[in-house]
């Protein structure tokens, strides 16, 4: 069976999109989309991806959202302090995860965005 081989794009809508854009390559460091077909994009390091549908009344995050990304970080405690630097809020979940720790954030636009610092099993791929 063909599949997936991981996540080519995310898209959403903005009322500013080129300030978002500058904001998420300021903040996290998540590459601009290329202006022209010769500029490499911004490629991911490899590692886990959950990819996880939720009922609509889940209290995961915020119902009136429809969508929630997470960027996986290799130091948690560092890039929230590096966010809340710039001014950002960020709030950091108090438990420690099997899987490992999040903290969470809004963009300029009020799009929600999970930090996650994996542990456990997510640190070795199964093949």
């Amino acid at each position: 069976m063909e599949k997936v081989s991981g996540i080519g794009g995310v898209f959403f809508r903005s009322a500013r999109p080129g300030e978002l854009a500058d904001w998420y390559e300021r903040n996290l460091g998540v590459k601009k989309t290329p202006e022209s077909y010769e500029e490499e994009s911004w490629w991911q390091e490899k590692g886990p991806t959950v990819f996880a549908p939720f009922e609509h009344d889940t209290d995961y995050f915020d119902p009136s959202r429809q969508w929630m990304i997470n960027f996986r970080v290799p130091d948690l405690d560092a890039m929230v302090a590096q966010l809340r630097g710039a001014g950002i809020t960020v709030d950091v979940t108090e438990t420690t995860f099997p899987n490992g720790r999040f903290a969470h954030l809004d963009d300029p636009e009020g799009n929600r965005i999970e930090l996650w610092e994996p542990a456990g099993q997510d640190l070795t791929p199964s093949g």
